[in-house]
């Protein structure tokens, strides 16, 4: 297990970060005469002319207190999408280093990668999309900075061996990146609770799926003190607008109602896999801890068009490792559900 401070890119070490208005004031005013914003006001009837919290200090101190760690552990990012860009580009020497990732999963980890010059070296999932540790530990070397691990897994919605992963932990020789977009509808308990003991552990966390703020882009990275200064350092000053923190903000302060609604998807994905799994045309239904299944069917690409003939999309993941036949079903709403069924009926 490698230090953090000894795995960042050496002139990333003296980089200083860009220093904004908002950056050298604190307290209260009442004229800001010091960022070249419009005094005015805006064109809309909601006043947006101020600049944001660059630190996201209202969201940090709700999220501290939901997640029960401290603000100095929590990154705020554009999506989920951001924080895996600066990681790699925080951890990565361009045609150097490199990363690994398990297929099939989240394909913005290699996209992230061939962006910023950076390998991607697959070590796939098996055919039950689970980790092969004696295969994974054959590729890692001193060049291996980051590993994304997804769980619960997407496209396939199944956990990854807790076990097998704190395995990992302990000698991987860079970072291990948790993504939990989808914890929020599984059994297990998120891996936040590690981060004490684990200095080269960072989670992933995002309110675009059990929080239902998937428009407005707002996900999380929480780690070590030293590697979430870091991100901050290098971040854009304002990557997070003022709407964007507000309606973050307001979300967080329904939590009963993030709660509510993550126990009827529970249920309608439960009812919906039982339906799949009695349908003739299914093969199999993998098991979930995510919002979404996937299922493996006869005449796949046949289906999808089928279904998109009648306006219900899903997503096709035939191609992917290990997935042929295999389409990715979001729960719906049971009307929407039941929609499904209906046309699924129908193409038999």
């Amino acid at each position: 297990m490698g230090s953090p401070e000894n795995l960042i890119r050496d002139h990333l070490k003296e980089v200083k970060a860009y220093s904004s208005a908002r950056d050298e004031f604190e307290g209260e005013a009442e004229v800001f005469l010091d960022a070249n914003e419009n005094s005015l006001g805006s064109a809309t009837e909601v006043l947006y002319n101020r600049y944001p919290d660059p630190h996201h200090k209202a969201l940090k101190q709700r999220w501290s207190e939901i997640k029960g760690i401290s603000t100095d552990r929590i990154f705020f990012g554009n999506g989920s999408d951001e924080p895996i860009d600066l990681l790699i580009r925080l951890f990565c020497e361009p045609r150097q280093d490199h990363i690994i990732t398990m297929p099939p999963t989240y394909g913005m980890y290699s996209v992230s990668a061939a962006i910023n010059a950076v390998e991607n070296v697959l070590v796939p999932l098996t055919p039950d999309f689970r980790i092969d540790f004696k295969e994974l530990k054959e590729v890692w070397n001193g060049s291996s900075k980051l590993l994304f691990l997804c769980s619960p897994n997407n496209p396939t919605g199944n956990l990854l061996s807790r076990e097998i992963i704190l395995d990992i932990l302990k000698s991987f020789p860079g970072i291990v990146v948790v993504d939990e977009a989808y914890i929020d509808f599984s059994s297990e308990p998120s891996w936040i609770a590690e981060l004490e003991h684990y200095r080269n552990l960072v989670v992933l966390q995002t309110l675009s799926k059990a929080w239902g703020m998937a428009g407005i882009r707002v996900g999380v990275a929480m780690g070590d003190p030293f590697v979430i200064s870091m991100l901050e350092k290098i971040k854009p000053p304002y990557n997070l607008s003022l709407a964007n923190q507000t309606l973050a903000l307001e979300a967080l302060s329904h939590e009963a109602k993030k709660i509510d609604q993550v126990k009827i998807l529970l249920e309608e994905r439960d009812k919906l896999k039982a339906v799949l799994a009695d349908l003739p045309l299914v093969q199999e239904v993998v098991s979930s801890h995510a919002n979404f299944l996937l299922v493996r069917f006869e005449r796949s690409d046949e289906l999808f068009d089928y279904l998109i003939g009648h306006k219900v999309i899903v997503r096709n993941r035939t191609k992917e490792l290990h997935c042929k036949g295999c389409l990715r079903i979001t729960v719906g709403t049971p009307a929407e559900n039941s929609r499904l069924v209906g046309l699924l009926h129908s193409f038999e």
